[in-house]
């Protein structure tokens, strides 16, 4: 008798197995395959599809922001952003390396002013790397002047006064590839693959 429930039992099983297994397979057959096994399609995938996610931008945490031990909560704006972080150290920079970076303001009555709140202390320099960055880096650092900065900016939360205005970041793509290699050796810079840039978007 218990024989004969162990046969029934395992007819069972074996027909509700074969029976998902059709079922799984007709179901298969209306649907492309990239829907199937979306992750493991992902997965092997070594590059984004996200257009422009390589582009790159220098931010810069000026000397007031360093003294005022900001470059912490800077960082983590950009981390929860989701760009990546490719380049990052802290430097005293040289009056020289000023000067090319400020060229465009070595003629303003202010620059001399500007070069010694530049040199006053050191710079945490910074690559950021993600999809539109630079513009997106731009709106999030706020409007040069404090007063027009908005709430939940960069600038707009930290910062008091033009002077001191806590952050620098590149205004045009163009303008960042310069920066970069002002303030970063090649060497420096670092190619690594990141999680959330690994995954498709085919919008």
């Amino acid at each position: 008798m218990v024989m004969l429930h162990r046969c029934i039992l395992k007819k069972c099983f074996q027909q509700f197995y074969l029976g998902n297994q059709e079922t799984t397979k007709s179901l298969s057959a209306g649907f492309p395959t990239a829907l199937l096994g979306g992750h493991r399609s992902a997965g092997h995938r070594s590059k984004s599809s996200v257009p422009d996610v390589r582009e790159r931008t220098l931010i810069a945490v000026k000397p007031d922001g360093v003294q005022r031990r900001l470059v912490g909560q800077i960082i983590q704006r950009f981390e929860q952003r989701g760009f990546k972080l490719v380049g990052l150290k802290m430097l005293q920079a040289s009056d020289d390396l000023l000067s090319q970076h400020y060229c465009e303001l070595r003629t303003k009555p202010f620059y001399p002013r500007l070069l010694h709140y530049m040199t006053s202390g050191p710079v945490v320099a910074m690559v950021w790397e993600g999809h539109k960055v630079v513009q997106t880096s731009r709106t999030m650092v706020g409007h040069t002047n404090p007063v027009e900065a908005q709430a939940g900016t960069i600038r707009g939360d930290f910062s008091f006064h033009v002077s001191r205005n806590v952050v620098h970041a590149s205004d045009s793509p163009e303008g960042a590839q310069r920066e970069i290699q002002l303030w970063f050796q090649r060497k420096e810079l670092l190619n690594w693959d990141c999680c959330d840039q690994t995954m498709t978007c085919e919008v």
